[in-house]
């Protein structure tokens, strides 16, 4: 697959201007503030597993407008003392599957969250509990254009405020260390992470990988792939919506997340990524307000890393832990 994107020279230098609305920071502080103040506390019920080594917690707490989300929180069965914390947010179309897919980060010695993604979990892997009680107007197949009409209906807006309420949820437990809580997600996951660390003040890290859901203006229409080709398809058929839907997408940008985040931050692209373009992704990465490192995978498309990106977050993480 040839390189389609910018020279690796042009990226690390990219910044491009971003449509950032005047209330950016006023629509999210009150969609924050309404999600708190709705009824509900999160619940952990200890559930039976194979995994002798680990005490695994079946997780439901209150997200966006109360709904409830689920998710798994699972802890080294021997663990006493508050243990650092790693929330990790799901890939498109994923769902929390099972307790037992989810062990590196509980190895190696932390309390670890996976938050189911509300609507999601019927594209692959084993599947999600988490329903999406909101409806929206006509949209695209997937997830990417529902609601999209107006940044108070968008799907994200849902999601992006679950994932703020699972940190605070996972605050709750007992043997997690409040002040260690870091936050991980690969593809959609990194999108909804950066989201995360942009709107919660006290995180140790931030690990984006791959991440979606950033500079949407260069990627809708630069890829030719899935989910942002959803976005084209409807405006394909809804030829007067663009700058409506542009407009709303504003509220959502991973870049405008990336500069009000101030937790130390391990980015990773592939630069033969065309689900995630480099492009986007340095988009986000060079806006970053906090310290921040990037792994570049020179002949990886979206898998970018694959699983030795985590040997090289888990060292990062480490490191900060420790310093």
């Amino acid at each position: 697959m040839p390189r389609f994107d910018l020279a690796l020279e042009e990226l690390r230098a990219y910044r491009p201007d971003l449509r950032v609305p005047a209330d950016f920071d006023d629509f999210w502080a009150r969609t924050i503030a309404d999600a708190r103040a709705a009824d509900g506390k999160p619940t952990f019920t200890l559930i039976a597993s194979a995994l002798t080594a680990c005490s695994v917690f079946d997780v439901r707490f209150p997200g966006y407008a109360g709904d409830t989300v689920a998710g798994w929180l699972v802890v080294p069965a021997d663990a006493e003392a508050p243990l650092p914390t790693v929330v990790q947010y799901l890939g498109y179309g994923a769902g929390r599957g099972l307790p037992h897919e989810w062990l590196p980060w509980v190895a190696a010695g932390y309390a670890f969250f996976v938050m189911d993604t509300r609507g999601q979990g019927a594209m692959w892997g084993v599947g999600g509990d988490t329903s999406d009680p909101h409806g929206s107007g006509p949209a695209a197949s997937g997830f990417m254009t529902r609601g999209v009409e107006s940044p108070e209906t968008y799907y994200y807006r849902r999601v992006f405020t679950d994932a703020v309420r699972a940190i605070d949820a996972v605050r709750e437990h007992p043997l997690v260390d409040a002040a260690r809580v870091s936050v991980c997600g690969g593809s959609q996951g990194g999108g909804i992470a950066l989201a995360a660390a942009g709107l919660t003040d006290d995180l140790v890290a931030v690990l984006p990988d791959v991440p979606f859901l950033c500079h949407f203006e260069r990627a809708v229409g630069f890829t030719g792939r899935d989910p942002y080709q959803e976005i084209v398809r409807y405006l394909a058929v809804r030829r007067g919506m663009t700058e409506q839907v542009f407009e709303t997408l504003s509220y959502f940008d991973g870049v405008s997340f990336a500069a009000r985040a101030r937790a130390a931050a391990l980015f990773s692209v592939g630069l033969l990524d065309q689900t995630c373009p480099p492009s986007t992704v340095f988009a986000a990465y060079n806006a970053y307000a906090g310290e921040k490192e990037i792994t570049v995978h020179p002949f990886n498309d979206h898998e970018g890393g694959a699983a030795s990106q985590w040997a090289l977050q888990a060292s990062f993480l480490a490191d900060r832990l420790s310093a």
